[in-house]
């Protein structure tokens, strides 16, 4: 089983070059995002070298980190070094190896998480309450479609807000559904027998995004994606485990949903 490793580079350039730097990693970044075994990259600059933010005596230098992620240290060193990326990366930041402070791969530790200033899933969309509507709406349309209704014939009166807690959990709220139902094996249990279908699945996954719309859920882009990707996810999942070949989860912790690539649209 391969790690995921941290690579870091600390540059000190010459202020007088720190423009060309900046550009060339540009150039070499598109080698970086085409290469399979680089998960993300960043280059970071030290606050004040520019001298005009701080005010801070730097002197004629300016100091740069550059960050990469990559699936593997041995993915690194015998993937992408011996790729055919590799060549067009070099020639582009060769000219600053000389300006190389230290280049070594550290490996992650548990020691990682989001701060406040980032909302959840769960708080961006309105809380708890947001999730009873949506529920209370989805299930009111459920109940009335030829397709899924009959999966929902003995449907309890608590259901709906049974579900609207697992998904304020899973999407970043209070872990109320594992203190109070059991977690996500239960969820798992919910859906064995009961044999659905893909046309079931995917009118499951139609009429939530139209409740997500009466319930008047955030409709940014980057909400409605990370929204739609754990949908996709989970009833994809819950088709697996309704069949009579599911073979039961290992005990796991319900399901973390966060945003992706992009933070919520704060403009």
């Amino acid at each position: 089983m391969t790690t995921q490793t941290v690579e870091y580079i600390r540059y000190r350039i010459p202020q007088t070059r720190s423009a060309e730097f900046v550009a060339a990693y540009t150039r070499a970044a598109a080698q970086l995002a085409a290469a399979p075994q680089c998960v993300d990259y960043e280059l970071t600059r030290r606050e004040g070298d520019t001298g005009d933010d701080t005010g801070e005596d730097t002197g004629n230098d300016a100091h740069f980190i550059l960050r990469i992620t990559w699936t593997s240290t041995e993915d690194h060193l015998k993937g992408f070094r011996t790729s055919e990326l590799f060549p067009g990366f070099l020639a582009e930041i060769r000219p600053y190896i000389e300006n190389i402070e230290e280049m070594r791969h550290y490996a992650p530790t548990p020691v990682r998480g989001t701060g406040s200033a980032l909302p959840t899933l769960h708080d961006w969309a309105g809380g708890a309450e947001a999730f009873s509507r949506l529920t209370s709406a989805f299930y009111d349309k459920v109940l009335k479609d030829d397709l899924l209704s009959p999966l929902f014939a003995d449907l309890a009166p608590e259901h709906a807000e049974h579900v609207a807690v697992w998904l304020g959990e899973v999407f970043g709220g209070p872990a109320t559904y594992t203190h109070t139902q059991g977690g996500h094996n239960h969820m798992v249990a919910m859906h064995a027998g009961k044999h659905i279908t893909e046309p079931q699945r995917r009118r499951w996954v139609n009429l939530i995004q139209d409740a997500a719309d009466e319930a008047a859920l955030p409709t940014d882009a980057e909400f409605r994606s990370a929204f739609l990707a754990y949908v996709e996810w989970g009833t994809r999942l819950a088709v697996y485990f309704s069949g009579p070949n599911a073979q039961p989860p290992a005990e796991q912790p319900v399901p973390k949903w966060n945003w992706g690539a992009m933070p919520p649209y704060q403009g």
